[in-house]
């Protein structure tokens, strides 16, 4: 028993009672504080409340002040407290530091605590054949593990988890209770006497025993099979990254012809050719995945990412996944366990019926998932990753509002790579991704997260927030509920989002270019630039309009925009064949062709017009396909920019001709089109600025996922003395509309 009483002496005893939020459940934060208490030689206890921890401390002063100094300098690296309150109160009755149960009361301050990478402490046990936990997949302590995937109800406590169904034996519970231990309330805890086990099935044979299941998933890896894998937020498909034929079985039937796939790397990554950032940013606890130039990377197989120059990278983060990895000793393929464009599943019966055309090999655990996560995903651009989605280990993703909210409210987002965010006070929880919003499990995800959301954060939503277009799955669902409803416009949003970052309540120009979203005059928007801030914008600028013949089937079919352009001007394409004979006839009475001013759909235009990209079996193949090849520096076509009804209009028909000219390479006209839009954009923010004196420049929507016009563009408006802000919290994609539409929300009231 540790002597934790106060020091001798005459000194003065007196009491606080603290209180702190933030980051301080599932991250060690209780076990610290005993310590830390029991070092100044103070008495007292802490427990954890709904959200939050209190702290009773009693001693002299000053080993209270250094105690409470200690807290926020030496806390343990995953925990991010916030003092809520701190005040003098009356000494109790106590001889010794303890730790109290949870209390289930009080005002909620709640930070969900996201699911965690595997620690070097608990790899070197997993790894250590005298360890009890010696190979067990599903070691953890308080500093690593699932959190977010499996706790069901606050407070954070064993209970209230999907680990609750797994009595602890008495090595475990010894841990658990031991304040002293690293695994001390490390909710998760489990062993291979107590814990979750491994199951291997094939074709209806199950083979039980973690070793037992995880030989057999490494001989059927490396006999050229997919499996599936069931990790903390959900199921992946695993197959060889080296292998060429199981990759071509995998794509042909998932179906996912084109679509880049993530491969899973060693940990060990001194071998590769990374930047020490690159590196860096792979081993952070969220392991999140990076896309990685090709040439940095050990051979792959070239069917991961056709046509493309970079690969999706991330580290195992799970045991299982070292286990697997360091049996098979090769990269492997880690991709969602879905039908496409669906959130990940999660359930072992449902993945068995739902993806047996893909794979009859399922490694399961009997570990429940309260809830899918996806993994995040990164790209570096101007230098700094930025997320292109938010996911296991990032998410839920809380950020400060700029505003204090009179009510709660919860908003839905849009129709493509779909996220919610509930806002209250001055705070707003993005959640994990959800995705595409047109499949039946894509609105069950969508209406789960949203009643997790709120239930987990105990805030009830007030007020809905959605997308102005009426036909969005959101959009639909919000006006069905019995709240009041907000709309805004999709573009607004986006450039709300992107201001956040930066200039809430200052005036700046904001670049909005993505596919398509509804505009304030019912066409489809996509090119637009806005002069103002958050709930005071002016649309100062836009791309000439043209028709999309087919509507919404223009996205996969890039060679519908080109058409569209050629018509519209009256170039030729024979590069594109009429797909339709009564195409052109429907698309001259203006039947299903409505008018845009999207940069995405450029893109689309430029890809089949240049023979890169007709027919897209992904959104955006086209113009990552143009991207992957505008490799080196090029000559801009000057687009001409005339003023209609006080607006700036860029007129994209001089690109026809460069990207029709069949004499010269793809890469050069792919190189040439990305300039011209960079100069194109640098012209328009001049005249903006000439005319109203703003010289703060945000860029959002998907087109900015590209870097090659992103860092060209950021570069000539630099070299012009423009400050150019680019998110680096917020997706500039559609995963950033429904936090803008807060922002937009709250600065417009």
């Amino acid at each position: 028993m540790p002597d934790n009483r106060p020091a001798a002496g005459p000194v003065d005893i007196s009491a606080r009672k603290i209180t702190l939020s933030g980051k301080v459940q599932g991250v060690g934060f209780r076990p610290f504080i005993y310590r830390l208490a029991t070092q100044h030689r103070l008495t007292g206890w802490v427990r954890n409340c709904v959200g939050i921890v209190e702290i009773h401390v009693q001693g002299p002063v000053s080993a209270q002040n250094d105690f409470l100094s200690a807290v926020f300098t030496e806390h343990p690296p995953l925990a991010k407290p916030k003092l809520e309150s701190d005040t003098a109160v009356a000494c109790e009755q106590t001889e010794s530091f303890e730790i109290l149960n949870s209390l289930d009361a009080g005002h909620p301050e709640i930070s969900l605590p996201t699911d965690l990478y595997l620690c070097d402490d608990c790899l070197a046990e997993m790894q250590n054949p005298s360890d009890l936990r010696y190979r067990y997949p599903f070691i953890n302590c308080t500093q690593c593990g699932p959190r977010y995937t499996l706790i069901e109800a606050l407070p954070y406590d064993r209970p209230n988890t999907t680990m609750k169904t797994f009595p602890l034996c008495e090595s475990c519970k010894e841990e658990y209770e031991n304040p002293n231990s690293r695994r001390f309330h490390a909710e998760p805890i489990a062993c291979p006497v107590c814990g979750p086990s491994l199951q291997f099935c094939r074709a209806g044979q199950t083979i039980e025993g973690n070793d037992e299941a995880i030989t057999a998933t490494v001989e059927a890896l490396k006999s050229g099979a997919v499996v599936a894998v069931k990790g903390i937020g959900g199921y992946h498909l695993v197959c060889d990254a080296t292998n060429d034929d199981v990759i071509k079985q995998l794509r042909r039937n998932k179906p996912r012809p084109d679509k880049p796939l993530a491969v899973m790397l060693p940990a060990e990554t001194n071998g590769l050719a990374l930047e020490q950032d690159e590196s860096d940013f792979l081993n952070q606890p969220s392991r999140p995945i990076l896309l990685i130039d090709k040439h940095k990377l050990p051979a792959l197989s070239p069917q991961l990412a056709p046509g493309l120059g970079e690969i999706g990278v991330m580290l195992p983060y799970s045991p299982l996944h070292h286990l697997l990895l360091d049996s098979f000793a090769s990269p492997l393929v880690a991709t969602s366990a879905n039908i496409s464009g669906e959130p990940v599943l999660t359930d072992g019966i449902e993945v068995e019926r739902r993806l047996a055309h893909i794979t009859d090999r399922f490694l399961h655990h009997n570990r429940p998932i309260a809830r899918p996560a996806d993994d995040p995903v990164f790209r570096i651009s101007e230098g700094m990753p930025r997320p292109i989605r938010l996911g296991r280990g990032t998410a839920p993703f809380e950020l400060a509002l700029p505003f204090t909210l009179e009510h709660p409210v919860l908003a839905v987002g849009t129709q493509m790579k779909n996220v919610i965010t509930l806002a209250w006070g001055k705070r707003a929880v993005l959640s994990p991704h959800i995705g595409e919003m047109n499949t039946a499990r894509a609105l069950q995800v969508f209406e789960e997260t949203i009643a997790d959301l709120q239930q987990l954060y105990q805030v009830k939503a007030e007020v809905l927030i959605c997308d102005t277009h009426p036909g969005y799955t959101a959009s639909r669902w919000a006006e069905k509920q019995n709240l009041p409803v907000h709309t805004v416009l999709h573009h607004h949003a986006h450039a709300a989002s992107a201001s956040y970052e930066f200039y809430c309540h200052e005036e700046v120009i904001a670049f909005t270019w993505d596919g398509i979203g509804l505009g304030a005059d019912e066409t489809l928007w996509g090119g637009e630039t806005f002069l103002g801030k958050p709930g005071s914008w002016k649309r100062v600028a836009s791309f000439r309009p043209f028709r999309l013949p087919g509507g919404d089937k223009a996205a996969r079919e890039p060679w519908r925009s080109a058409a569209a352009l050629c018509w519209q001007s009256g170039h030729p394409y024979p590069q594109i064949p009429e797909k339709d004979p009564l195409l052109r006839k429907a698309w001259e009475q203006g039947i299903n062709a409505p008018s845009s001013s999207s940069v995405g759909r450029l893109f689309d235009a430029a890809a089949a017009l240049s023979g890169v990209c007709s027919v897209a079996s992904y959104e955006g193949q086209g113009a990552m396909l143009l991207e992957a090849l505008a490799n080196h520096k090029a000559t801009h076509v000057p687009l001409d920019i005339s003023e209609s009804n006080d607006m700036l209009v860029a007129d994209w028909q001089p690109l026809l001709a460069v990207m029709t000219d069949s004499s010269t390479e793809q890469a050069q006209r792919a190189a040439t089109f990305h300039a011209s839009l960079a100069h194109t954009l640098l012209r328009k923010a001049q005249l903006i600025r000439q005319r109203h004196g703003v010289s703060h420049v945000t860029l959002s929507g998907g087109v900015f996922q590209n870097r090659v016009l992103t860092e060209l563009a950021a570069s000539l408006l630099r070299e012009e003395n423009f400050t150019v802000h680019l998110p680096v919290r917020i997706p500039v994609n559609d995963a950033g509309i429904s936090f803008g539409q807060v922002i937009e929300y709250g600065c417009g009231r």
